[in-house]
């Protein structure tokens, strides 16, 4: 089983299709800005779930981003907690880095 993953610019989220198929077996969306991409819903298709189309997309995704420079702002539960189980991909997480004046 091949799980290809591809970026929907125009929908603003990667999509994910097993073995060549034309139906969307998943989907991360998200909202990106120059610096940052914020992830912010997952979905997989419920006779796809199980099969590793969730972490294919975000792996493929963060891969991306990092390539791309870019910061993650994991708001997706499902991508806030694959990191936490992948900590080889905690050094993209946007860090806030506001400074308070007196």
């Amino acid at each position: 089983m091949a799980i290809e993953i591809s970026d929907v610019a125009e929908a603003r989220r990667y999509e994910a299709r097993i073995d060549g198929a034309s139906t969307v077996a998943g989907f991360a969306q998200y909202i990106r800005t120059d610096e940052l991409i914020a992830f912010v819903h997952t979905e997989v298709s419920p006779e796809c779930e199980g099969k590793g189309v969730g972490s294919a997309l975000v792996r493929a995704s963060l891969d991306e981003a990092r390539a791309a420079g870019l910061r993650v702002l994991a708001t997706c539960p499902f991508y806030a907690g694959w990191i936490a189980r992948h900590p080889a991909y905690g050094d993209l997480l946007y860090q806030a880095r506001s400074k308070v004046s007196d």
